[in-house]
């Protein structure tokens, strides 16, 4: 089966400072692929990397392949024909990733009239807004016309996410990149937003690239693992081959540390 995404050595430098060193993986159609680190490892340059979203400023060799069409060096007109249709993002927070401005109901139709327009060359406002409201079932936002007509502000922190997430559904991507989606929400709303990525990437059939520091949330939701320090896989495997029997003294380390926050949590529950 072909790769949807396929990356092979990876370099990315700021300058002369090497922020991602010869990392090589791939993503098949309707795999989950987690990529783990600590803060600053290059887990969120990689995802911007593959998508071409990263400033003139940051250097990028190697080969990304995505949706068979090469990334890097390609150029805008190419790239936004790959954004969205072969893959989609979601940020960390979603309300600098929003308008302020601009109605939560009109954000998200203008993803769905691009998909549109791609696909028919033509569109009308009655199919536009029924699939807007199609999209705010789908990710369970209650109350869908007091959310089509408020600000970003005026929604809370789980329920902008997950607008973030139906615009990037809007685009029905082949890939979805989510880069740590729920390290800005509380507990019991990171955990529905897991619940809701787990539901929607198995409905879609989806690929899932999931980017997070966090271990016990990675677990919840990918098939495999690639671990990052420094910019360097340092081990990779299956999910609870990783998790449950480590081989790198960094993974150690890693779930270490997770293992006693988890004590520390039940220890004050």
């Amino acid at each position: 089966m072909t790769a949807l995404l396929n990356i092979q050595g990876l370099h990315i430098r700021a300058g002369d400072k090497p922020l991602v060193s010869d990392l090589s993986f791939s993503i098949r159609p309707g795999e989950r692929i987690g990529l783990i680190g600590e803060s600053g490892s290059g887990k969120s340059m990689t995802a911007m990397a593959a998508t071409g979203l990263l400033p003139v400023s940051i250097g990028v060799s190697g080969s990304i392949e995505l949706d068979s069409q090469q990334v890097v060096g390609a150029t805008d007109r190419v790239l936004n024909r790959l954004r969205g249709a072969a893959a989609a993002v979601v940020f960390q927070e979603p309300l600098t990733a929003l308008d302020p401005l601009m109605k939560i109901g009109r954000q998200i139709a203008e993803p769905v009239r691009r998909r549109l327009e791609r696909e028919s060359g033509k569109t009308s406002k009655d199919t536009v807004q029924r699939e807007v409201r199609d999209l705010i079932d789908k990710v369970a936002l209650p109350q869908p016309e007091r959310i089509i007509n408020s600000y970003p502000h005026e929604v809370s922190g789980g329920q902008r996410q997950r607008v973030a997430i139906a615009m990037a559904l809007a685009c029905r991507p082949k890939l979805l990149i989510a880069d740590e989606p729920t390290t800005a929400l509380d507990v019991t709303t990171q955990a529905e937003i897991l619940a809701l990525l787990d539901q929607l990437v198995r409905e879609t059939g989806m690929s899932l690239l999931f980017i997070s520091h966090d271990l016990p949330v990675v677990a919840q939701v990918v098939e495999r693992v690639i671990v990052l320090k420094n910019g360097v896989a340092v081990e990779e495997g299956p999910v609870k081959t990783v998790f449950g029997n480590p081989q790198h003294d960094y993974t150690k380390t890693l779930v270490e540390a997770a293992r006693l926050f988890d004590e520390a949590l039940g220890a004050t529950g």
